[in-house]
C-alpha cells in the first residue's frame, strides 16, 4: 500500500515539472470612409473584422501536445482567404521527441520543408493570411549518425483547421552530412534527396492521360570551405495538366522542372553572394482546382521571388513576384534569372571608413521569361533551356550606412527599377523608377531616440512620382509614436492624388507589444519573404495585441 502511495506521490511531483506555452495575437480593423477612399459597397456592412490566434502547447518528457484557435469574427480583415470564418479550431497535434534517439513522430497538423522548398514547404504566415499545414502523420528518424529520413502523409488545409484540400500528399526526404561521416574538417557538405506525390481522393476520368498520382522529385548538395559556400537543387515536376486561371486547358500536359544554384563567398569585412533560378511549370497544388487563386490556398511548394526584401516604403510599391507557372494566353512561361548581393565595411581610421566605419551594400537583380515556342494547335511547348524570353524585372540598389557620432548615424539609398506592369499585373505601360531614400537616426540615450526617413520616387508611368515621410520618437522602451505620409504627387490625374496618412504608436513590455494606428492604407501587393497577398486601398483605426506567456 505504501508503494502505491509513493508512486501516485511521485506522479503527481513529476506533473509540475510539465510546461505550458501560450501564445496570443489579435489583428482588428475597423474600416471608415473619406473623401478619397471608400470601402468597397460588397464589404461595407461589416466594418469591424478581426482575426486572432490563440495557441496552447503543452510539454511534458518527451511529449507535446498542441492547438492554436482561430477566430475570424465578424469576418476576417478585407482581402483574406473567404473561407476563413466565425471561431474554430485551426490546428491541432500530438508529438513524440526523442532527441537522443533520434525520434520525432507527430500525428495532426505539422509543418514541413524539403530543401528549398521548391518541391515542398507548409507554412504559417498569419501576415499574408496562409497557412498549408498538413493534417496526417509526419516521422522523422534519425537511420545514423550522418543520415536522417523524413516520411509523411495527409491532406492539406485549405480553409479552417478541418477543411482539406480533394487529394493526399505524400512525401519522403533524406539528408546526408558527408562531411561528417568522412570526417573533413573545416568543411561542410552535405547531400539531399526528395520525393512528394499529390494522390487524388478520386479518380479523373475527364482527361485522357492524366495520372491520379502527381509525382516531383529533387535533389541537392551544399559545399561550404571556410568562407565559400556553394549549393545547388533540382526538382523535376511529373507531367500534369496545365491551368490556369483556375480553368482546365484541355490537351495540355507538360512537365515541370526547376534549378537553384547558390554561390557565397564571406571573409572579414567582405561578401558577396549570388542566387539564381530558372523554373517553367512549377506551381504545384494540392487540388488542380485551386490553381491560379489569389490567397494561395493548396500550395505545396514554396516558390519566393529571388530579390531584395527592401526596408523603405516606396522601394516596395513594384514588387516582382515569382513566375513559376505557365501562361499560354499570355504566352508567358516560367522565368530565368537572379538576384546578387555584395557588401564591403569600410574600417574605422580607413579614408572611406572615417572615425566609426562605413558600410557599402549593393544588390541587383534580373528575371525574365523562358525563351519559347508555342504551338496551339497541339498544344505543345518548346523552350530554350537557358534563353531569356521577355524581360520582367530588374533593380540595382546601392546603400551606404554611416555612423557619424556616438549618437547620429545615417542610412543613404539609391535604387533603379524596371517592372513589366503589363505581363506582372495586366496594367497597360511598364514602369521604370529611380528612387532615392535617405534614414536619419539620433539616440539621445541607449533607451530613447528619434528617426526620420525622406524619400522620393520618380517614375515614368502608373501613378506617377511619389513621395514619403516618417517620423518615430522612442521616448524609452515601452513606448514609441510615429507619423508617416506617401503622397503620389505626379499622379497626371490631379483627383486621384492621394495623402496615405497613417499615425500611431506602440507600447511594449516583456513579452506583450500593443500597436495602434490610423490613416489610411496603399493598395497593392504586401509581400513577406518573398510571396505577396494584395491589399485593397483603406482607411480606418487598427489595433494589433501580441502576448506569450
Amino acid at each position: 500500500m505504501k508503494k502505491i502511495i509513493l508512486s501516485a506521490t511521485l506522479l503527481t511531483s513529476s506533473f509540475f515539472y510539465a510546461q505550458i506555452r501560450v501564445g496570443i495575437e489579435s489583428n482588428n480593423q475597423y474600416y471608415l470612409d473619406d473623401d478619397k477612399i471608400k470601402i468597397e459597397e460588397n464589404e461595407a456592412e461589416d466594418r469591424l473584422r478581426s482575426n486572432t490566434y490563440i495557441k496552447v502547447d503543452y510539454f511534458k518528457n518527451k511529449w507535446e501536445f498542441g492547438t492554436q484557435v482561430e477566430s475570424y469574427y465578424p469576418k476576417a480583415i478585407i482581402n483574406y482567404n473567404p473561407d476563413l470564418q466565425d471561431v474554430n479550431i485551426g490546428t491541432i497535434y500530438a508529438r513524440y521527441n526523442d532527441i537522443e534517439n533520434g525520434v520525432n513522430i507527430t500525428l495532426g497538423h505539422f509543418y514541413e520543408q524539403f530543401g528549398s522548398g521548391l518541391i515542398l514547404r507548409s507554412w504559417e504566415d498569419r501576415a499574408l493570411g496562409i497557412n498549408n499545414a498538413l493534417f496526417g502523420m509526419n516521422a522523422k528518424l534519425r537511420l545514423t549518425k550522418n543520415l536522417d529520413l523524413t516520411a509523411l502523409g495527409g491532406k492539406q488545409r485549405i480553409g479552417m483547421g478541418f477543411d482539406f484540400s480533394d487529394s493526399y500528399v505524400l512525401g519522403t526526404n533524406l539528408e546526408f552530412n558527408a562531411a561528417d561521416a568522412l570526417k573533413l574538417e573545416n568543411t561542410d557538405l552535405r547531400f539531399g534527396a526528395s520525393y512528394v506525390g499529390r494522390l487524388n481522393e478520386e479518380k479523373v476520368t475527364e482527361y485522357e492521360g492524366i495520372n491520379d498520382l502527381t509525382n516531383a522529385f529533387s535533389g541537392r548538395f551544399n559545399l561550404g570551405i571556410g568562407g565559400f559556400n556553394f549549393g545547388t537543387e533540382y526538382i523535376h515536376k511529373q507531367k500534369d495538366i496545365v491551368i490556369a486561371n483556375e480553368d482546365y486547358i484541355d490537351g495540355s500536359f507538360l512537365e515541370g522542372n526547376a534549378i537553384l544554384v547558390n554561390i557565397g563567398y564571406n571573409k572579414d569585412n567582405f561578401g558577396s553572394s549570388v542566387n539564381l533560378r530558372r523554373m517553367e511549370n512549377m506551381t504545384f497544388y494540392s487540388d488542380r482546382k485551386l490553381a491560379g487563386n489569389q490567397y494561395n490556398k493548396g500550395v505545396i511548394n514554396y516558390i519566393p521571388a529571388l530579390t531584395k526584401q527592401y526596408d523603405f516604403s516606396l522601394q516596395n510599391i513594384y514588387v516582382y513576384q515569382a513566375q513559376g507557372g505557365i501562361n499560354w494566353f499570355e504566352k508567358r512561361n516560367g522565368e530565368i534569372g537572379g538576384q546578387h548581393d555584395f557588401y564591403y565595411d569600410f574600417v574605422e581610421g580607413s579614408l572611406l571608413g572615417g572615425k566609426y566605419g562605413t558600410h557599402l551594400a549593393v544588390n541587383g537583380s534580373y528575371w525574365g521569361g523562358l525563351k519559347s515556342t508555342y504551338d496551339f494547335t497541339n498544344n505543345e511547348l518548346e523552350d530554350e533551356f537557358l534563353k531569356f524570353g521577355e524581360k520582367y524585372y530588374s533593380d540595382i540598389a546601392v546603400e551606404v550606412r554611416k555612423r557619424w557620432s556616438p549618437t547620429f548615424q545615417t542610412i543613404t539609398m539609391y535604387m533603379n527599377q524596371y517592372y513589366n506592369a503589363p505581363i506582372l499585373e495586366g496594367k497597360f505601360d511598364d514602369v521604370k523608377t529611380d528612387i532615392v531614400s535617405v534614414e536619419g537616426l539620433y539616440n539621445f540615450s541607449e533607451t530613447s531616440s528619434v528617426r526620420l526617413q525622406v524619400q522620393n520616387m520618380w517614375a515614368s508611368a502608373d501613378k506617377g512620382d511619389w513621395g514619403a515621410a516618417l517620423l518615430e520618437y522612442v521616448p524609452n522602451t515601452m513606448f514609441s509614436i510615429y507619423v508617416t505620409d506617401m503622397y503620389n504627387y505626379g499622379n497626371s490625374h490631379a483627383e486621384s492624388r492621394i495623402h496615405y496618412y497613417s499615425v500611431g504608436g506602440s507600447f511594449s513590455k516583456g513579452a506583450t507589444r500593443i500597436a495602434v494606428n490610423y490613416g489610411r492604407q496603399r493598395g497593392g501587393l504586401m509581400c513577406v519573404g518573398g510571396v505577396c497577398r494584395y491589399v485593397p486601398e483603406s482607411n480606418g483605426l487598427t489595433l494589433n495585441l501580441t502576448t506569450n506567456f
